[in-house]
């Protein structure tokens, strides 16, 4: 049984500002979620990427203002990571993880919505679409996984992330193209969030050694991407060094009613990169309404 209700807000409890991380907290498959719930409309989801000390919040802050004057928008954070609460004994797998983002969409009585996933959030997107393909509406996938491919250099080093100031700020030079996005001051706030008690032990359980394997783990069956029905957008960056966007072209591929678009000069962030033209165009493909 799922659980539902909204237990409130950090201002609930603090006379200080909260984090803008932490948004209302509901129970989502048994599960205290932290998300953020903004805007009026079709609802979109939006499912963050697997760095270090991600949040929802941290991934989406410059698409959740955009998306929310034409959609509500949902961002939460999946359970392992950021502020959403940790069982223990929780097995984190993408059946974990998708029982859980089904949970969030049914603890706010959202039946369908477009759904955007990010790298890791990619591959949780399209296992949505797969098993429970009545909840999605449009999909958007970004820099993906969910197809087979030998893990990069760059992927391996993000999911073997050892916490240091340095190594957050190197692990920020492999998402940005622009070294300038990457600076020190942002490897800090990162580094802090990394090292929250119990967000590195999940993180270390998730991505282990030989990390190939827990990336086949996130690999779904050829056959299942085909039987992907809904219209779908796939958004690589062309510098990305963290996935290769042969998965991207191999999605495009794959999904009967796709289309892909590349952003040059840009690396794994494409929706921090270049997030006036990442909003303009995932808000057009979800709103457009013909064919």
């Amino acid at each position: 049984m799922v659980g539902a209700g909204r237990l409130g807000t950090q201002n609930d409890v603090m006379t200080s500002p909260p984090s803008p991380e932490v948004g209302l907290t509901v129970v989502a498959n048994g599960i205290a979620t932290n998300l953020h719930d903004v805007g009026s409309g079709d609802p979109v989801l939006l499912l963050h990427g697997s760095g270090p000390g991600v949040t929802a919040w941290a991934n989406w802050r410059l698409s959740i203002p955009a998306l929310a004057e034409r959609f509500r928008v949902i961002a939460p954070d999946i359970v392992g990571f950021g502020f959403t609460e940790r069982p223990a004994g929780v097995t984190y797998d993408l059946s974990t993880w998708t029982d859980h983002a089904i949970g969030v969409m049914d603890a706010l009585g959202i039946e369908q919505a477009h759904v955007v996933g990010n790298s890791f959030g990619g591959s949780l997107a399209m296992s949505l679409a797969i098993h429970h393909p009545e909840r999605v509406n449009r999909l958007v996938l970004m820099g993906s996984v969910g197809v087979p491919f030998a893990i990069t250099p760059g992927l391996d080093a993000v999911w073997g992330y050892e916490p240091s100031v340095e190594n957050m700020l190197a692990l920020l030079h492999l998402f940005a193209y622009d070294p300038a996005l990457a600076g020190a001051d942002l490897a800090e706030l990162r580094y802090q969030a990394s090292i929250r008690p119990g967000v590195q032990e999940a993180f270390a359980a998730m991505f282990p050694p030989p990390r190939q394997v827990a990336l086949d783990a996130m690999t779904h069956p050829l056959d299942d991407i085909r039987s992907i029905a809904q219209r779908t957008l796939i958004v690589h960056g062309s510098d990305d060094k963290v996935i290769p966007m042969a998965n991207s072209l191999a999605l495009l591929e794959l999904i009967d009613d796709s289309q892909l678009h590349v952003f040059s000069r840009c690396g794994h962030w494409t929706q921090i990169e270049h997030a006036l033209e990442f909003t303009d165009l995932v808000t057009g493909f979800l709103a457009f309404d013909g064919r």
